[in-house]
């Protein structure tokens, strides 16, 4: 898909733009610019974004990835929470893609409270998200728009690493399952610290996220699941038969549950796979599973 050949932003377009706005990227909302077009074009090559996607992208800042969706894309909705970079995406994308510019949609809201997007459902999730609030807004969106199918996104190293660990991994924990119950997760590459600004003091990850075809099967909700999780992990140090006492009202009614769902009451919470939570929460005591 041909578009102008300088597009997208560099860093001297980047710092520009800042300056113009009278923006500087703020700890508190874990704002860090990319200001590299190679690693945009990367990102979104990684993505598998296809011509006929509705790509959605949470905190697009001075819009660098905005720009290499949009050249990939069919359409792009951006949801951004800061008041200055909302006002100022539009005419960044009118500026600088002119002909995509009817592509693209700006939400001004905090991805948390989104719960509908404008056009068409949306079959894609690719952002580079604000390190603070990763994992609640990847796993948010996954949960309110289903039809998202496939997502890649930028966060930290070691919160990439939790989100990808597999059972028996000592950084395995609630994010990796929850978001195994929606999706097959993997690490997808790395990001160095100079393709920002500013440069972060931590290193980057990108996630591969495709969801499931085949949802957990159980008959368990997955409030009930995620409960059975959050509870394992609270005190992940701890055995599951006392871990889950006060979930299942008492340690010995915990043990119940996991040898009704074959489970030694020894383990820990780290050594169960999704499926195996499910289980549990299906034979909680006095639930009609």
């Amino acid at each position: 898909m041909s578009t102008e050949p300088d597009a997208l932003l560099g860093p001297a377009d980047i710092r520009e733009l800042a300056a113009t706005l009278g923006v500087r990227p703020t700890k508190q909302r874990g704002q860090n610019f990319v200001i590299d077009a190679n690693t945009v074009r990367r990102i979104v090559r990684t993505a598998g974004v296809r011509p006929d996607d509705v790509v959605v992208e949470v905190g697009p800042g001075l819009g660098s990835l905005t720009l290499a969706l949009l050249e990939a894309a069919d359409r792009v909705v951006a949801v951004e929470i800061d008041d200055v970079l909302a006002a100022a995406l539009p005419a960044t994308v009118a500026a600088r893609m002119p002909g995509r510019a009817d592509r693209f949609a700006l939400v001004h809201s905090d991805a948390m409270l989104v719960r509908e997007l404008p056009g068409p459902p949306p079959t894609a999730l690719v952002a580079n998200l604000p390190y603070n609030v990763a994992v609640p807004v990847l796993l948010t969106v996954l949960d309110r728009f289903p039809s998202i199918e496939r997502t890649l996104v930028m966060v930290q190293a070691e919160v990439a690493d939790r989100l990808a660990a597999r059972p028996g991994n000592k950084v395995y924990g609630v994010p990796s399952v929850k978001a195994s119950w929606y999706t097959d997760v993997k690490r997808a590459g790395s990001i160095g610290r100079k393709v920002f600004w500013p440069a972060p003091n931590v290193d980057s990850g990108l996630v591969s996220l495709v969801r499931r075809t085949e949802p957990v099967a159980t008959t368990a909700s997955k409030e009930e699941v995620f409960a059975v999780v959050d509870a394992a992990f609270a005190q992940r140090r701890k055995t599951l038969r006392a871990a889950l006492a006060g979930w299942a009202g008492s340690a010995p009614a915990a043990e119940a549950a996991l040898l009704a769902a074959g489970i030694s009451p020894q383990e820990r919470g780290e050594s169960l796979t999704v499926e195996e939570f499910a289980a549990v929460a299906e034979n909680k005591p006095g639930s009609a599973g």
